[in-house]
């Protein structure tokens, strides 16, 4: 499982997301900014996750955590009940994000 680096700052949180509100850019594939780490955090529900270079996908359920690399495409399978935030994270002294 990937974690995030030692030393990192939580920059942002989105709002929270479900099956209704999930902005369709997330279903396609894209990235976090060069620097960023991103980490899905699944509230309630569940969904899947996957790495645009690996053919399976990772189910999270609540309370399960994905942390994403920058600059690696992913995107999301959404199912009926989920909730979840992503939140960013930056190397520590870097300044702040608006992905």
């Amino acid at each position: 499982m990937i974690e995030l680096p030692e030393h990192t700052e939580l920059v942002r949180t989105t709002r929270e997301f479900d099956e209704h509100t999930v902005p369709a850019g997330l279903l396609a594939a894209h990235r976090v900014a060069d620097g960023v780490w991103g980490r899905l955090v699944v509230l309630d529900g569940a969904l899947s996750f996957g790495f645009d270079d690996e053919s399976d996908e990772r189910r999270v359920a609540a309370g399960d955590v994905q942390v994403i690399p920058p600059g690696r495409l992913h995107h999301l399978t959404i199912d009926d009940g989920v909730r979840f935030v992503v939140e960013f994270h930056r190397p520590v002294g870097t300044g702040t994000v608006t992905p």
